[in-house]
């Protein structure tokens, strides 16, 4: 059975424990943490590993930040990767498998004006395989892993489709390096989103699950059996984290998460 995390802003609680209880008890195995800039995830390295001992299931982070690996500014891609590489040495310590970033969010869009982004194709990948390329030989020397995660067109210009994102990683070169698939995105961008992910296969090492209206699984359209026989069929040994806005109070659409996607993955 894959693992079901759930994002830790979504459960109530006054510290991480009481939010793994909860998260538990709503029938999920774990939390994904989220992880601010300015070192604000390594500042919490107390509260995290008191959460370990106390047997906290964290194995994923999602960077919660203004500005990524790809931005068009150059300092700011360099503070990006110091934040990320810090992240990934935290989920190191943790015993977590790694931390999922996309390449931007919200920087352009060729989808809106002004339409041209100010880097060409071949500068965008050239910017995101130096980039990859670093953060992927320090989490190998970590033991974790950096998942990419394609964006819908209108959040970003550089990695849309699973597709692009295998062909960015080949020229990565790196295992340390995979994709976060997510299923929001996908409904998207993917003309068949189950056939899209079994061909990424190994190339996925981590799945988000939200609908087709970034809500919950369940408040949308998705058909969510083909997404899990497409899973089951690549073999995929990661976790499956819930990454979506809610319908209703947590209390109420939560617990029907862990329902629904089992009968499916």
């Amino acid at each position: 059975m894959i693992p079901l995390t759930v994002q830790e802003q979504h459960l109530p609680g006054s510290c991480l424990e009481e939010k793994f209880e909860r998260a538990v008890a709503w029938g999920f195995d774990g939390i994904e943490l989220r992880a601010q800039g300015d070192l604000g995830f390594q500042n919490r390295l107390s509260e995290l590993r008191r959460a370990r001992k106390n047997g906290v299931v964290m194995p994923t982070v999602c960077v919660d930040m203004l500005h990524f690996i790809g931005d068009f500014d150059e300092a700011l891609r360099r503070d990006a990767v110091v934040q990320l590489r810090s992240q990934l040495s935290v989920m190191a310590e943790l015993g977590g498998r790694g931390a999922v970033t996309p390449a931007s969010y919200g920087m352009f869009s060729k989808r809106l004006p002004p339409f041209i982004p100010p880097r060409t194709q071949e500068e965008d990948t050239a910017v995101l395989v130096d980039v990859l390329g670093q953060l992927g030989v320090h989490a190998a020397r970590e033991g974790v892993e950096l998942y990419l995660e394609p964006l819908n067109r209108y959040e970003d210009h550089m990695v849309n489709t699973l597709a692009q994102g295998v062909e960015l990683l080949r020229k990565v070169g790196l295992g340390s390096v995979k994709l976060a698939a997510d299923t929001y995105h996908m409904n998207i961008e993917e003309a068949d989103p189950a056939a899209a992910l079994e061909a990424a296969g190994a190339f996925v090492g981590h799945v988000q699950a939200s609908d087709s209206n970034r809500l919950e699984p369940g408040a949308g359209h998705i058909d969510w059996a083909p997404i899990g026989a497409a899973l089951k069929a690549m073999g995929y040994q990661g976790t499956v984290a819930l990454e979506s806005r809610l319908s209703g109070p947590p209390e109420l659409v939560l617990p029907r998460v862990p329902e629904l996607l089992r009968r499916f993955l």
